[in-house]
């Protein structure tokens, strides 16, 4: 059986972590509430740029000796950034427990030098380059500017050209100092992890950190742009024979439980399988893709539709998902849909939280975002407790009506 446990540092670290003593594997990560909502416009881009430079040495070790260790532990270890957090993490063997948290601690204090920064800096232009050649990518940016504006939520993770160009490494050593503060972050673990270990390990790899409160105001707090103030870029000539539409419809956000209900009510209209759009679009081979999803973020929360179909074939495919969406809003759905919907959550739920590679995630994100553990066991009790009649409140509250479209 799995045990949570957890405790604050004196310097305001919080590490979580979801013990199973039976494990194979054991995960370890940070989880820093640092992303692209974060910035102002100077920085548009910092947050991301940051999780590379990372990787780029320390002082006590080279930016070669950094990637020769990550893979002479072996496992899984990678990072990414969000538009609410940084995650730096990775899984090993229980063996290797000390040498990883060393190492993703000593990636958490990097040196930042400047020969680094411009270095780095190229590989960004070149990434954001390639994923401005990729229009679902496109279409996906622009469709949280058109619904956030250009700040907050609707800023983009990697930043843009300009803003990556004008960046300094004084601008980035600032802004490092501001948001990795200890109290900013969450160390999370999963899996055979030596919880007493870890902590006595953490707390002297971190007594030398500078501290400071850190801050839970939103920057930009999450509002709809209005839509004039959104400019559509004009499209470059593409040879292509797919049309790419993002779309989004409201949700709850992250602090809020109708969450779960949401999931299920996604899965049911858009899931990758018997979901009302697969038996619609895909299996008939009227559209190459058609799914929704949701995100959810501090004060703001999406359902998203994506569609992929021939050009000649969107004004047809986008009256088929109107009426899906109709008759959901106007019928609600049938108990044999949303028990399928469940059987179907709880059941990848449970062969994930035979991972503690996954489980890590679910941890860290808990307890960064709200500070609250969910188990396997009270994740499936909160999924099974969702009935039709909930749905139909979910549907009355948010009502499904789309907010957003960006067609690429």
């Amino acid at each position: 059986m799995a045990e949570f446990l957890n405790t604050t540092l004196p310097n305001g670290l919080r590490i979580a972590a979801e013990v199973t003593p039976n494990a194979y594997t054991a995960a370890f990560g940070y989880f820093v509430r640092s992303g692209a909502r974060d910035e102002t416009d100077p920085e548009s881009g910092l947050s991301h740029f940051l999780e590379h430079m990372a990787f780029k040495g320390t002082a006590h070790r080279t930016a070669a000796e950094v990637n020769c260790e990550l893979d002479e532990l072996g496992g899984q270890s990678n990072a990414y950034t969000s538009e609410e957090q940084t995650v730096y993490y990775g899984t090993v063997l229980p063996k290797y427990q000390q040498r990883k948290v060393e190492l993703l601690t000593d990636l958490m204090r990097p040196t930042l030098r400047d020969a680094d920064f411009q270095t780095e800096r190229m590989v960004i232009l070149e990434e954001i380059a390639k994923y401005e050649d990729q229009p679902p990518f496109g279409a996906f940016e622009r469709s949280m500017e058109k619904r956030y504006g250009i700040r907050g939520l609707g800023r983009r993770v990697l930043g843009t050209t300009e803003s990556i160009e004008a960046m300094t490494p004084e601008a980035m050593r600032a802004y490092f100092e501001q948001r990795y503060q200890p109290a900013n972050m969450v160390l999370a673990a999963a899996g055979n992890v030596d919880f007493e270990d870890l902590v006595r390990q953490a707390t002297e790899l971190t007594a030398a950190w500078p501290t400071a409160p850190a801050s839970t105001e939103l920057l930009y707090p999450a509002a709809p742009a209005p839509l004039a103030d959104f400019v559509e870029a004009p499209a470059e000539p593409v040879e292509t024979t797919l049309a790419y539409i993002v779309r989004h419809y409201n949700g709850p956000n992250a602090l809020d439980m109708d969450r779960v209900a949401m999931r299920l009510l996604s899965t049911i209209i858009g899931d990758d399988g018997s979901s009302r759009l697969f038996w619609e679009l895909i299996d008939t081979g009227r559209a190459e893709a058609a799914a929704t999803w949701t995100q959810e973020f501090l004060d703001s929360g999406l359902m998203f539709l994506y569609l992929a179909c021939g050009v000649e074939d969107v004004p047809s495919n986008l009256r088929l998902i109107d009426e899906v969406f109709s008759r959901v809003r106007n019928e609600g759905v049938t108990s044999e849909e949303l028990q399928q919907a469940i059987n179907k959550t709880t059941a990848a739920a449970i062969m994930q939280s035979e991972r503690p590679g996954s489980r890590l995630f679910s941890v860290g994100n808990n307890w960064l975002t709200r500070e609250e553990y969910v188990g396997l066991d009270e994740m499936i009790a909160r999924y099974r407790s969702v009935d039709t009649q909930r749905i139909d409140r979910l549907l009355e509250k948010y009502d499904l009506s789309t907010l957003v479209e960006v067609h690429s």
